[in-house]
């Protein structure tokens, strides 16, 4: 026995060397094996690796060096989302450059990512803050612009008083701006805007097609683009009270059946209307000023109350000239949603019944439950927004919903006013273009220069990049390009006239948005090289937070359909197959004066259920509080080389793995790392002994075991541990290969004497499968304990091992399972199999999963040999 201990402090600095100077992870272009291009979102340089970061990659390595087992050429690249706000808030901070804070955090992070055994190929690392990489995107934004997917316009904008930045609709949270947590204002700027609406259509109907993606982020996505098909109708004005040269009023509905159940109309504060209303009113103007200060997200309008006032201007009801209603200007009406205006139904909805109650409006029941009497049918507090039968509606009543808005619309259709259709069908969008001009230094200068002759001119191709200057100053808000005394300051390409740079740079998430392209060709002198593009796109398996749902796969979506535009990728979808990994938790600390404190501070006594905290060092009690997302505010965040130093990068790789499917959220526990480190160290043990067994020169002849039972265990664990990774079902893996390392230890255990001949093929194609099943999650462990077999070849470089049938044909029964008594799926699994692995197998089915959608069942009833029901 060579050694009684595994030591990751010695074995896994060496391995990482070897693969490096072997190039084990270095993409070969001339390869004619198939290709897998595997992608996790990469990080932002923030300075320090946690174990979340540890998970997230985890799951992409092991992809990767199982798929390169499997015969693939894999791509598997990692760069760094490097511009943004955080970088000039530290350099306000702590006195640093933005460049310089950000490049000393890539160093320290990269070194954390490569204690980490990643398979990275890290010759095609890159930076967006890089020249190299945003004089690409330079290019990008001005073959856009050419081709019309790119405009300039002054807009009402969501303004961040904080970062003294523009936000898009998707960056404000509940109101407020999504990095500083500063309520968001409206702001009239001049904005660059890439049209991502000319996509909307294409958007929405290819969501159907991606497969491979989750369930719950298709239809968020779906959500947010929000299609809708209704009317638009034109609703005279009332002369009497009309200002002047207005004589109508624009309003999208997606329910004209509900047309006379309208009490009032209602118009954004920025509407021509209400501006017009305004003119020689205080008052209003007063409250329009109030209703811009409240930004312009949906999710603030949601939660804000909801206010109106009262414009003295009314409509006539397109059906009735005699029947008039009032127009307010309200806060919850946006410019630009729809026409900016709606007419409120207060019957058929709850925000339109509370606005009518607030200000003693009728409220008119249009539509009521087929069973109802309308005689005595009400509406109460509450709306009614089901389906149902048409009443108080003149010649719709009786008609359904859907038979109402045919009849509206077909004589909407047939009357004129001024000299156009009153009612007209549309199709719209809750999906607005892309703002994507931000007042910030640290971000890609945007390559345009405006000349007072000339107007907007492209920066021709020969002066890109334009690269930041280094000479700026943070020592007070706003946006350091704006103020530099030359950088702005050039000279007209076309004319030689006196002019100025555009000073806005790009929104980050540009930057993120056509990484994945650019790492087919990082060091190409355009933005892609076509071949190669379209050789590795779509991306075969991208991994990353569901939080980037919206935001980021949309955009990234967008990107591709325009670079196709565009001539730079062949590609409309970037992302084949989508996985949103769970996150990684850990208790809350407060001390007495209910400050944050970190895990490394405290020192906690007792089992469950009577446990304590106290500060190190001290006996100062701290309270334990909830289990929530690592993170740096609450500082309950465990580093990553902490834990690598500890137990190594093998414990960490396989603990985040193991504890629960990798779609839900893990706890960290002190507990939970040191039971992995056992195990680990147990594998080495099985190894080492395994060795000792096999070197006897003497065969016996005398069988201790039953090799046949053992050959099963062995393919067994390769048919599942295999589907387990190909369906990213890494916690069952995990799962088998404790199985199998069980049966050797069995089998070990009764060998006392020397093994057989038998016996030695056996015991040495079973710890040869051990150890290669479980080189994706530990590969450092994995390497060492294949050279003490005495390999003298590399296990990075051995093929995938292949299940004989022969072995499987016995051991496996197919069980149906059903969710909440409906069959969802079937679950192949050992027949021998206990109920709580029976169990931990069918919630990680991925349709089962999916379903649960990181929940925990209300019940498993698992019938050995029959069947297994979730109550969900």
């Amino acid at each position: 026995m060579t050694s009684e201990r595994y030591n990751p402090r010695e074995s896994e600095p060496h391995w990482q060397k070897v693969w490096a100077d072997n190039q084990s992870f270095a993409l070969n272009e001339d390869s004619d094996k198939p290709k897998y291009y595997v992608l996790e979102m990469f990080p932002y340089p923030s300075g320090r690796c946690h174990v979340g970061h540890a998970r997230n990659y985890t799951m992409g390595d092991v992809i990767a060096r199982f798929k390169r087992a499997k015969g693939y050429n894999v791509l598997h690249p990692m760069g760094w989302d490097a511009f943004g706000m955080p970088a000039e808030n530290a350099a306000m901070q702590n006195n640093a450059h933005p460049k310089e804070w950000t490049y000393k955090n890539i160093e320290s992070m990269k070194e954390q990512l490569i204690a980490l055994g990643l398979s990275l190929d890290w010759s095609r690392e890159f930076a967006t803050c890089d020249p190299e990489y945003y004089h690409q995107q330079q290019k990008l934004f001005l073959d856009f612009l050419s081709e019309g997917l790119v405009y300039r316009k002054s807009s009402k904008v969501n303004w961040d008083p904080v970062d003294h930045t523009v936000l898009a609709n998707e960056q404000v949270i509940d109101g407020r701006g999504w990095r500083s947590g500063a309520l968001v204002e409206q702001k009239e700027l001049t904005q660059w805007f890439f049209k991502i609406t000319d996509f909307a259509e294409d958007l929405l109907n290819e969501i159907d097609n991606l497969d491979g993606w989750p369930d719950k982020v298709r239809l968020m996505q779906s959500n947010w683009i929000g299609k809708s098909e209704g009317l638009l109708i034109r609703w005279a004005l009332d002369e009497k009270t009309a200002p002047a040269d207005h004589s109508e009023l624009e309003v999208y509905t997606t329910r004209p059946d509900t047309i006379f159940g309208a009490s009032f109309m209602a118009v954004a504060a920025d509407h021509p209307l209400a501006q017009a209303a305004a003119k020689d009113n205080p008052e209003l103007q007063e409250f329009i000023q109030e209703c811009r200060r409240m930004g312009t997200s949906v999710a603030a309008l949601e939660t804000a109350e909801k206010k109106g006032f009262d414009t003295g201007i009314h409509v006539k009801h397109p059906f009735d000239d005699s029947w008039t209603l009032p127009v307010y200007v309200a806060n919850f009406v946006l410019m630009d949603y729809g026409t900016g205006a709606i007419f409120g139904c207060p019957s058929g909805d709850q925000r339109d019944l509370d606005f009518a109650r607030k200000y003693e409006l009728p409220v008119v029941p249009v539509v009521m439950p087929e069973e109802a009497d309308a005689a005595s049918f009400e509406i109460g507090d509450e709306a009614f927004t089901d389906d149902g039968v048409m009443i108080n509606s003149q010649f719709l009543d009786g008609m359904t919903p859907e038979e109402a808005f045919e009849e509206v619309a077909r004589r909407l259709e047939n009357i004129s006013i001024n000299n156009r259709e009153q009612g007209e069908r549309k199709v719209n969008y809750r999906l607005r273009d892309w703002g994507v001009s931000r007042q910030r230094y640290w971000g890609c200068p945007i390559p345009i220069i405006h000349c007072d002759n000339c107007g907007v001119v492209h920066v021709p191709d020969d002066q890109l990049p334009v690269e930041l200057p280094d000479d700026v100053t943070f020592d007070e808000p706003g946006n350091p390009l704006d103020r530099h005394p030359t950088w702005k300051h050039t000279t007209c390409p076309n004319c030689d006239s006196p002019a100025r740079r555009e000073t806005d740079t790009m929104d980050t998430f540009v930057d993120s948005s056509w990484y994945f392209a650019r790492f087919t060709a990082p060091r190409a002198k355009t933005p892609t090289v076509k071949e190669l593009a379209d050789h590795w796109l779509p991306v075969d398996q991208y991994i990353g937070g569901v939080e980037h749902a919206i935001l980021h796969l949309l955009y990234s979506r967008f990107f591709a359909r325009a670079m196709k535009e565009t001539g730079h990728l062949s590609v409309t979808e970037p992302f084949k197959g989508l996985f949103t990994q769970g996150m990684v938790t850990h208790e809350t600390y407060k001390n007495e004066a209910g400050e944050w404190v970190a895990p490394t501070e405290i020192d906690l006594k007792g089992e469950d259920g009577n446990r304590q905290a106290v500060l190190k060092g001290t006996d100062k009690p701290v309270k334990i509080g909830s289990i929530e997302k690592m993170s740096k505010s609450k500082k309950n965040v465990i580093d990553l080389s902490s834990m690598a130093e500890s137990f190594g990068a093998d414990a960490t790789r396989w603990f985040v793995l193991s504890d629960s499917p990798p779609e839900r959220d893990v706890q960290w526990t002190e507990s939970g790392i040191e039971g992995v480190w056992r195990f680990i160290q147990r594998v080495w043990r099985l190894v080492d002994d395994t060795t000792t067994k096999l070197a006897k020169e003497n065969v016996g002849s005398k069988a201790h075991i039953e090799t046949e039972d053992l050959l099963k265990s062995a393919h067994r664990a390769i048919a599942q541990v295999t589907d387990a990774y190909d369906n990213l079902r890494f916690n069952r893996a995990i799962a088998q290969i404790y199985e199998l390392a069980n049966a050797l230890s069995k089998s070990m255990a009764k060998i006392k004497g020397d093994a057989t001949s038998d016996e030695r093929k056996a015991l040495k194609f079973a710890i040869e499968t051990l150890v290669k099943l479980s080189n994706p999650i530990v590969p450092h462990l994995s390497e060492t304990c294949w050279a003490h077999l005495g390999h003298d070849t590399l296990l990075v470089d051995e093929a995938w091992p292949e299940a004989d049938k022969a072995y499987l044909s016995d051991d496996t029964i197919m069980l149906p399972i059903q969710v909440n008594g409906k069959k969802r799926g079937e679950l192949t699994i050992a027949k021998d199999a206990t109920k709580a692995q029976i169990e931990q197998a069918a919630l990680s089915e991925e349709p089962i999963a999916r379903m649960l959608d990181g929940n925990a069942p209300k019940k498993v009833i698992v019938v050995p040999g029959r069947i297994v029901n979730v109550v969900i």
